[in-house]
Parts: structure tokens; sequence; C-alpha cells
């Protein structure tokens, strides 16, 4: 038997404080535009969202994470942003946004709301003013121009890559080049502008006095940026460390961002909390975590894991301990907008990996590709493990964020047609990645109707017909159903809550985990196909599918009461 130790919860300035609400929450990530439409027009919106908040209720969360739903041109799916300060007025009015806020708190739910920092819309007034403002005008500073390469300047300023395929840097009338490391829509801010800085503090504070309790910054990792001449080739960007000095990529000067971040997180009470989106290398996970910077971050490794207990055992000791280098709690997600939701994920053959474990590629990638022909998805299988997994998530310490659909049992779509398709990742990188569209997929609440209960309309990404078996109305009354289970699983969630430790135990099988939280509520999980007997005498509380007294069968996983 070995310990793992985590952040001890109730570790505070005062023993009579409870720990801070975030710690170990279940969040629950909305992404509005697939949620729940209240016009009819066939994209979700915030008076849609409002009308789902009993559901919310009884699911049993401790607070919404709302994707954007700032005014955007949807060049990437409302992560590029026109305004920082109102609601698309195609999904509502700040009114909306209040009565919204105002629903979920009634109820003890949080709102967390995202931010889109690295870059703005080309839509934005800042931008637009940058355009119309010419060469070495101060709007321009507030962006990353340069001037191209060749004799005329017709040539992009560096060989860089777009994350979304293509180019980094695009052309604009005079001829000049701005930066835009995503969609040719979302030019690259300039953060060593003191504007920039000045306009997101206000924006952060715009929120806060709204009632958001907190904030998910998206691509944390990239802000700032060292763009002194000459710049480097993409060649040479690739063969330096990213220990903090990289150009581009996870400076050490970002926390001087996030410092000042804090210092307005804190004027609150309580505080508001900020949660990093930031891919980088482990060991620097904890810099974004710290109480100093955003205070917590997002691990990513149960999303790119198989369903195998090894690489789940590995996950869980690494993230505890990071999380007590930072003194924060960790997190735990395996679906979001931006992967294949893992259902599909466990259905498919396990991920091709590098030697160092990491997938080649996103996995489900060549399934997508194939309009979901090949490989072949055992969509049975696949939701057996997503169930199980959704147990095992659920009962570590920390806090765990699940993705709208996920608590329906909802698989990957894959056969959206291309010219219905939205994502600009399928527009930039074609026959080598088709894009997100296929999780973004408007919810089915009911079995029938035009949208199965999305809205009055239709939907703006198809719904295929194997979404009404999944339906909430379908589901609701179903005490074997994957929604039942969330409800079930989150009710005796906060029942079971204890300190963020875990220990484990010593099961003999190597495909099998079993972990004892402080308080004796333990978690098994058979990750094999083989039954599993358990010692006889524990009361199983939950269980992911069909069980038998004292036995776990295969890819399933129970929970047991304190002894």
């Amino acid at each position: 038997m070995t310990t793992v130790t985590g952040t001890d919860s109730a570790r505070h300035d005062s023993d009579e404080l409870l720990p801070p609400w975030w710690r170990q929450a279940t969040v629950y990530q909305i992404y509005p535009r697939s949620f729940a439409d209240g016009d009819g027009d066939g994209i979700g919106d915030i008076p849609g969202a409002l009308s789902r908040v009993p559901y919310l209720a009884e699911l049993g969360i401790d607070a919404v994470w709302l994707s954007p739903f700032y005014p955007s041109e949807l060049a990437d799916g409302g992560y590029d942003v026109a305004d920082y300060r109102d609601v698309d007025p195609r999904l509502g009015t700040l009114d909306d946004f209040d009565a919204l806020v105002a629903a979920l708190h009634e109820r003890g739910i949080r709102v967390v709301v995202d931010i889109v920092p690295n870059h703005t819309s080309d839509q934005h007034a800042w931008f637009q003013e940058a355009l119309a403002a010419g060469r070495g005008s101060a709007a321009r500073e507030r962006y990353i121009f340069r001037d191209g390469t060749g004799p005329d300047g017709s040539e992009p300023p560096t060989d860089w890559d777009s994350i979304f395929g293509g180019s980094a840097w695009e052309r604009v009338a005079d001829g000049q080049w701005y930066l835009h490391n995503f969609a040719v829509e979302q030019p690259d801010l300039n953060w060593s502008n003191p504007e920039v800085r000045a306009d997101f503090v206000r924006t952060l504070r715009f929120w806060s006095d709204r009632g958001v309790d907190g904030f998910r910054i998206d691509v944390a990792h990239m802000l700032t940026k060292d763009m002194t001449e000459p710049l480097l080739s993409k060649a040479e960007l690739e063969a330096l460390p990213k220990d903090g000095n990289h150009p581009m990529i996870d400076r050490d000067d970002v926390h001087e961002v996030y410092a000042e971040w804090r210092q307005v997180f804190d004027e609150y009470d309580p505080p508001r909390t900020a949660v990093a989106e930031a891919w980088v290398d482990r060991s620097r996970i904890p810099l974004y975590a710290r109480a100093e910077s955003l205070g917590q971050a997002f691990n990513f490794d149960l999303l790119q894991a198989d369903f195998d207990a090894r690489q789940f055992h590995t996950i869980v000791d690494d993230n505890l301990a990071l999380a007590a280098s930072s003194g924060s709690s960790t997190t735990w997600v395996l679906s979001n907008h931006d992967v294949v939701r893992h259902a599909t994920r466990y259905g498919l053959p396990d991920a091709e990996r590098t030697e160092t474990g990491a997938p080649t590629r996103k996995h489900g990638n060549e399934w997508l590709l194939s309009g979901g022909r090949e490989p072949a998805l055992d969509r049975e299988k696949g939701l057996r493990r997503a169930r199980a997994a959704a147990l095992f998530l659920l009962g570590l310490p920390g806090s765990a964020y699940l993705y709208q659909g996920e608590e329906l049992g909802l698989h990957e779509v894959a056969d959206i047609p291309d010219a219905q398709r939205q994502d600009p990742t399928f527009f930039r990188s074609p026959g080598e990645d088709v894009g997100r569209d296929g999780c973004r997929v408007p919810l089915p609440w009911t079995a029938d109707g035009a949208s199965l209960g999305f809205g009055t309309g239709g939907a703006h990404l198809p719904q295929p017909e194997w979404f009404a078996a999944s339906a909430a109305d379908v589901q609701d009354d179903d005490p074997d159903s994957t929604l039942t289970m969330y409800r079930r699983a989150l009710a005796l969630r906060h029942e079971l809550q204890t300190d963020e430790h875990l220990e484990w135990v010593d099961t003999g099988e190597a495909d099998v985990l079993r972990f004892r939280r402080p308080n004796g509520w333990e978690v098994v999980t058979n990750f094999g196909t083989q039954p599993h007997a358990l010692t006889p005498g524990r009361e199983m509380l939950l269980a992911s599918g069909p069980v038998d007294t004292d036995v776990v069968p295969g890819e399933t996983t129970v929970w047991l009461a304190p002894a």
C-alpha cells in the first residue's frame, strides 16, 4: 500500500474557515451556442441556458463555466471576441446575463466565465482602428504588426505556422502583416502595451461587479511574447527549450500580468477565482496554479489518456504532487469543447503514442476524417468505459470539470457534411483535421421535436438521429441511465467529500485501481475485462454498471461507503 498526499483542504489561515468553494467543486461547462436555444433561431443563447437552470440544479453541480458569449463573428466558435464587456445580441443582453447569474446563485451555483486575452476578433474596435490608422500608429501598437520580407514586402515576416493551419501572418491593405497564432480573424494582442493590460483589468472588474465568481483563462501561456528583431525562424523556435525564456510560449513574464490580476481578484469578498488553460511542461503548471498567480490550472492528462489503469494511476500521482507544490487543488477533465468526446475515444482503438507516452496526434482524428467509418467504433464499450471513468474522476480529490452532454453519455458526431462545418481548423487543414464541431453539436433535450428540444427551430449544427435515444427526457426517469448515474454521483460526492488526500489500496491486479479517501470512502475501478472480487462486508453505494454483490465487473467503477 502506498500513500499519495494531496493538498490539505483544511489548511488555511484560520481553522474556522471553510475551504474555498472551488477547491473540490464540480464545474459544468456550457458551450452557450449549443446548450439551449431560447428564441428558436437555431443558436443557443442566454435565455435558453436560463430555462435549464432547474436541470443544472437537479444535476447537482457547484458551478457553471460559460464558454464565450460575447459579440463575435464566430470565426472560432466565439473565441474571436469583438467586445469583452457585452453579450452577443444573438445570445441575449446584459440583463439576460444578470438574470442567469441571479438564478444560478439562488440555487447555490457559482458562475465562471471565459476570458480570451491572447487575441481579439478582427472586428474588435481596436483592430478596426489599427487598420484605419496605418503604419506606426499607436493603434497598431496594441497588436503585433510587422513589415513583410522580400524585395516588396510581399512575403510574411517569418515562416511561422498558425495553430489552425497555414501562415501565422496576414497582410493588410497597406502592406504590413499582423500576427495571428490562431484564425486569421483572431489577431494577437501586444501584451507589452500598457493599454492592453489596463483594458483587461477593466474587463475583469466589469464581470466581477456583475457577480461572476471566477474566470477561465484561455491559452493562458501565450500572452507575452519577445518580438525583438530579427525574428527567429520556425525551426529556430522549435529548437529552443520552453523554460520560461522562449520568445513565444510560457514566458516567465506572463506571471507579471497574472500577479496584477490576482490583486484585482482579491479586492472582492470572496476573492474571485481563476483557472488557467496552460498547455505547458508539467513542471511549470504550479507557476499558474499558485496563490499569487491565477490560483488553479487545468491538467489535461486524462484528456489524452487511454482507458488504462497504469496511465490513470500515474496521472493521479503526478497531478496531486503538482497541486501540493503550488498549494492549489488539481483539476480533472475527460472532455471539453476542443476534444473528441471520451465515450467515443474509449470505444476506438487506443491512441498511437511516442516513446514518452504522449499521443502522436488527436485521439480519434482518423475516425473523424473517415466520417466515423474507420476504425470501427464500439459504442457500448465506449459508454461503459466512459461511465466508469466518470465515477473514478468524481471520487478524486480536487475540482471536477464536466462538459455539457457527457452526463447524457453522448458520443462524438463524425458525419457532419462539409458544407455545414464551422470550425476554422477544418477550413485551414483540409484532409488533415476536420475540427471540433463534432463535440459542439447542440444537446438533445427531448426525443422528438424540430431540434430534439434544443429550441423551437433547427440547430446550427446537424443533430444525428441517434441523439434522440440519449435525450434528457428519455433518461430522466430511467434508474440505469447515465444521467441518473451522474445525479447520484454528484449528490454522494457532496455527502462524502473530505480532505484532499487519497491512499492507494493494493488490489493485487494490474488492471484494477482502488483508492481510499481520508474518511474511508473508497473507489474501485476495474479497467480490465475480467471480474474483480471484493472482500465482503463493505456497502456498495454506487456503480457505473450492473454489479453483483462483492464483485466488480470489467470496465466498471464502484463506490464503497466509509467503513
